[in-house]
């Protein structure tokens, strides 16, 4: 029996892919990376195996990838160190005979030119030099992201970003994640996906989408970069983080977080989860706790 492994599976993403990847598989060839009792608890109700391991300790990693055909490598949150914890998961696996890895990076034009980039760049080239076979899930910008101000841009009837008139195409992190499940199974070894959302939109745009579906009247206001990187601070983001996330946004004014419609939805096999349907739902929860 093939046996899969996820990385990250304690996290969103994780969480979605493996839920995917037990409708393709079956929960018994799959094995999920956490870190926490909890997490080994919740999956074990599953019928879905566990291991522990820490992107930060590669023997950890090589014995829990220890018999691994296929892995889905999801790129670790921790903006700025990634690359130590990124060669400590390609080496591990290159130490444990792992026959293919699916790696969530991110749309080639965004990862050139972005500052969150540059780490999966650098990725991309250990993974070439590894000798493994492996595959690329470029994803672009998630849906979730343009979300996280919804409550205070309905408080304040404004957007704030500085993206001008960039599109982006983002699709929902489950979407993505069934992608990756999808790729992971099979028949996509050695592609480079550049996937995104099968609807494209300014912020002007969604800005203007927000306001009919709210019955509030929101605009959009681009700033300079290091003024959205200051407004992201306000809101409780470290300076770092915000000023790696605002350099994103600028960059994003050139279109580099758009990607042509139908790589992701051509893995999916139906369209993209519409962003309007995602907002109606964040509208509501908002609504649920207000």
């Amino acid at each position: 029996m093939t046996r899969y492994l996820v990385t990250g599976a304690s996290g969103e993403l994780g969480q979605l892919a493996v839920a995917e990847l037990a409708q393709l598989v079956g929960p018994a060839a799959i094995v999920a990376l956490v870190r926490s009792d909890a997490a080994a608890t919740a999956y074990a109700a599953q019928g879905i195996a566990t291991r522990r391991g820490d992107y930060d300790d590669r023997a950890s990693l090589e014995a829990a990838f220890a018999g691994v055909d296929r892995l889905l490598f999801i790129s670790s949150s921790a903006i700025g160190s990634r690359l130590v914890q990124h060669a400590n998961v390609v080496a591990a696996a290159q130490g444990a005979g792992v026959g293919f890895i699916a790696y969530t990076s991110l749309l080639g034009p965004a990862a050139r030119a972005m500052r969150i980039g540059a780490e999966h760049v650098a990725t991309e080239a250990m993974l070439a030099d590894s000798g493994i076979p492996h595959t690329l899930l470029r994803n672009g910008w998630y849906i979730e992201n343009v979300l996280m101000g919804l409550p205070q841009a309905l408080a304040a009837g404004q957007i704030y970003g500085s993206s001008g008139e960039g599109r982006f195409s983002p699709a929902t992190r489950a979407d993505y994640a069934a992608a990756a499940a999808v790729v992971l199974n099979g028949g996509h070894d050695g592609a480079v996906l550049e996937l995104g959302g099968d609807e494209a939109f300014t912020m002007g745009e969604f800005a203007a989408t927000l306001s009919q579906l709210s019955g509030r009247t929101i605009g959009f206001v681009s700033i300079p970069e290091a003024a959205l990187a200051a407004v992201m601070v306000q809101a409780g983001l470290p300076a770092t983080v915000a000023e790696v996330l605002a350099d994103a946004d600028a960059r994003a004014a050139r279109d580099l977080l758009f990607a042509p419609a139908g790589g992701l939805s051509g893995l999916l096999g139906r369209p993209t989860t519409s962003y309007a349907t995602v907002l109606r739902a964040a509208l509501a929860d908002v609504a649920a706790v207000t």
